[in-house]
């Protein structure tokens, strides 16, 4: 398929495998294609290897086979359910018959000695490297290893090579969901959830009345997309999955009013009630569309006020909190003077002189009065955000969170841990049936051999900054922990390949956090992913999704697939067409606008669309769940959620725009300019939503459904209901 392909057994090829890069892949239709030397080289040279042509390739393999065999051991070495872990000591053949020292500390600081007499031990293989004879022996660490991070010291010829030994669960925590009933709840994000109280948009306060409005009616999970860290002035990037930061959230969210210093601040109240703050809230939320430059920069004025009333005040106890979140957010100082000094410079650090780029920062190249935004901003945040999720645990509900892939180029996280990011290429994927020329996303991949190196900090910041606050945490597209699509810079998503991830050490970290922070894990494995992806999640005790949408065929006697038991069940995502729009089609007609499908492509579009709609609705009919309520989109829907509600999965979710058939996407996957992406706000103001006869009905059945899984007596698959307005959205 791809111009200069290279051979796949020649030294290229086995360079680019030794790497974890593969030189071929199949595609969506299971055809296998090639990469081209062009694209090896460009991802080999990215990842550190030294090559710069493929004649090369047999010195640089060379290389990197002495550089491994001259290293006593790996970086990290994972021991499941606490038992032994092996241990493998690359070694000299000289000293295959001596004694090693080796020290495990253990991460509540005692430490062991490990006896290790090498003749004692087996040979595991080995190699002969530039004429001297390397051996491998395995050392068993010791049994029943207390969970957590541990620090393993192997001395060898006076030099001590250390690893990283994480002792997990081998399965991700999981709720006990068979007492009281089977989970279910809401999605919308937060930005689109209006109402007369906030400024243009959803705050923290309306996220805590939409749960408390979801648990009036027996549901327990709310879901949004991620509110991290965002760039809303200069530059901008307002969509969620393209944080600023993945350890750091979005004070946009704040409901300045709940701040602890509003109170006692005059110059932020009369701020917050001044003619002119009001006009300007009222201009927002008279807009369809989040502005998120106004209402940030309206918002600030008051978070500026509330952070001066702070920094003069005296109040002791302020004083001390603020000091405790300083002690565990550590990176927090940092990251308030890198948006100031972006403030400063009015653009993306990439551009910033040296020194600043570089992370030489002195005082006098940002307004310290920036700096002290930032970091108030957080602990407000932190604080706010922090106790509503508290009480959501406590009442046994749970918030539903979403990891992002990644961070964009221009992030806090890239700037201060360069190395961890390969900057010379894009994450994407490969061309499919939907995205003919594949996927640029935009933002760096993590390099896979440096995130061991420093023992998955990084990544555990991530997961921890996340798991403090959610009951569930969705992994987006989690076939990421395998492996990642990168797209070199210069070259076309039709021209990447895949380069793979240390999987199993990532899902260790994955699972010893989800148990610590008792969270629920749901991998996002929708669309084509390998083989070898849904038994390992199997394997870890990742939840999987079953998304309607994704589970329709056109063959009537198998239209809907049994849903798995312990799956999050849904209609469909944030990246998909509503409901309503799927069943009329308007995602056909987007794709042909956008030029994804031709006429040829569409009419066929349209007719297995037609095939299964038929299909759907003859399956649901047979099943019992669509009764006397006809045949319409609205009828269809409410079956839908009923036979998801009633099915194995452990938690039900359900988009609210849905409820009352919103034709609207929220994103349109490849799209930017076109479509308003991540800024429309729901057709409907929170106080219409829960006013909605027809959103209150298919919710109160969904939690009878979830409570008993049995339809009522007296029709097929429940009573028989007046036929629900296909005009409600």
């Amino acid at each position: 398929m791809m111009q200069g392909a290279t051979t796949e057994a020649g030294p290229l090829g086995r360079l680019a495998r030794a790497y974890g890069v593969q030189t071929a892949y199949y595609d969506i239709a299971r055809r296998r294609q090639q990469v081209s030397s062009r694209t090896l080289l460009a991802v080999l040279k990215a990842l550190g290897a030294p090559i710069e042509k493929a004649g090369d390739a047999g010195e640089a393999l060379r290389e990197h086979e002495q550089a491994r065999w001259r290293r006593p051991c790996d970086p990290v070495v994972v021991a499941w359910d606490g038992e032994s872990g092996g241990l493998p000591l690359r070694l000299p053949g000289a000293m295959a018959k001596g004694r090693v020292g080796v020290r495990l500390h253990l991460e509540d600081g005692t430490a062991r000695s490990i006896p290790c007499d090498l003749s004692h031990l087996p040979d595991a293989g080995g190699a002969e490297v530039e004429g001297e004879r390397y051996v491998t022996k395995t050392v068993h660490l010791p049994n029943q290893l207390p969970l957590g991070y541990h620090r393993l010291a192997v001395e060898t010829r006076g030099k001590t090579a250390e690893a990283l030994v994480i002792a997990a669960p081998r399965k991700a925590y999981r709720p006990d969901l068979d007492e009281g009933g089977k989970a279910w709840g809401v999605f919308l994000p937060l930005y689109a959830l209006n109402s007369p109280r906030s400024l243009g948009s959803g705050d923290f306060s309306d996220l805590s009345a939409l749960m408390e409005w979801v648990s009036g009616m027996g549901g327990n999970v709310v879901g949004t997309l991620p509110l991290l860290a965002a760039f809303l002035s200069e530059p901008f990037q307002p969509s969620p999955y393209s944080p600023a930061s993945r350890l750091f959230w979005n004070e946009f969210y704040l409901d300045v009013e709940r701040v602890p210093e509003f109170s006692g601040s005059a110059r932020a109240r009369e701020r917050f009630s001044s003619p002119g703050f009001r006009e300007e809230a009222d201009a927002l939320r008279a807009s369809p569309l989040v502005d998120y430059r106004r209402g940030m920069a309206l918002k600030r004025g008051v978070i500026e006020e509330l952070g001066r009333s702070f920094f003069t005040g005296s109040d002791p106890g302020r004083q001390e909190a603020f000091r405790e979140f300083l002690a565990t957010n550590p990176h927090a100082e940092e990251y308030a003077v890198f948006r100031a000094v972006g403030e400063r410079q009015r653009a993306p650090w990439p551009a910033w002189p040296a020194p600043l780029a570089d992370r030489t920062v002195a005082p006098d190249a940002y307004d310290d009065g920036a700096r002290r935004y930032h970091l108030y901003a957080q602990w407000a945040v932190n604080e706010q955000f922090g106790a509503l999720s508290r009480d959501f645990r406590e009442r046994g509900k749970s918030l539903y969170l979403d990891l992002p892939l990644g961070v964009c180029y221009d992030s806090y996280d890239v700037w201060r841990h360069r190395d961890l990011f390969v900057l010379d290429v894009s994450a994407g994927a490969p061309p499919d049936d939907f995205f003919t020329q594949g996927q640029d996303w935009g933002f760096p991949p993590m390099h896979p051999a440096r995130g061991r190196e420093e023992g998955f900090r990084y990544f555990r910041e991530c997961l921890r900054h996340q798991l403090r606050h959610s009951g569930i945490l969705r992994i987006d597209h989690v076939m990421g922990l395998h492996r990642f699509f990168w797209v070199p810079k210069g070259m076309s998503a039709r021209e990447g390949t895949y380069v793979r991830y240390p999987a199993e050490e990532q899902y260790a970290v994955l699972s010893l956090e989800s148990h610590r922070h008792k969270s629920w894990i749901v991998g996002e494995d929708l669309g084509t992913v390998p083989p070898y992806v849904r038994p390992a999640m199997a394997r870890h005790g990742v939840s999987r999704m079953f998304v309607v949408q994704y589970g329709l065929s056109p063959d009537p006697a198998r239209a809907l697939g049994a849903v798995p038991a312990g799956s999050l069940g849904c209609l469909n995502t944030h990246d998909m067409p509503t409901f309503t729009a799927f069943w009329e089609g308007r995602d056909i007609d987007d794709r042909v606008a956008l030029g994804l499908l031709d006429g040829r492509g569409s009419r066929q579009e349209r007719e297995r669309r037609r095939e299964v709609k038929e299909a759907l609705t003859a399956f649901l009919g047979r099943k019992g769940w669509l009764g006397g309520a006809g045949k319409g989109t609205g009828a269809v829907l409410a079956a839908c959620l009923s036979y998801l509600a009633a099915g194995k999965a452990g938690v039900v979710i359900v988009n609210i725009e849905d409820l009352y058939l919103e034709r609207e996407p929220q994103n349109v996957p490849g799209t930017s300019m076109e479509k308003p992406n991540w800024l429309r706000k729901a057709r409907h103001g929170f106080e219409e939503i829960r006013g909605i006869p027809r959103v209150i009905r298919i919710l109160r059945e969904m939690d009878r459904l979830r409570s008993t899984g049995k339809a009522r007596r007296g029709s097929p698959r429940g009573r028989k209901e007046e036929p629900l307005s296909e005009e409600v959205g």
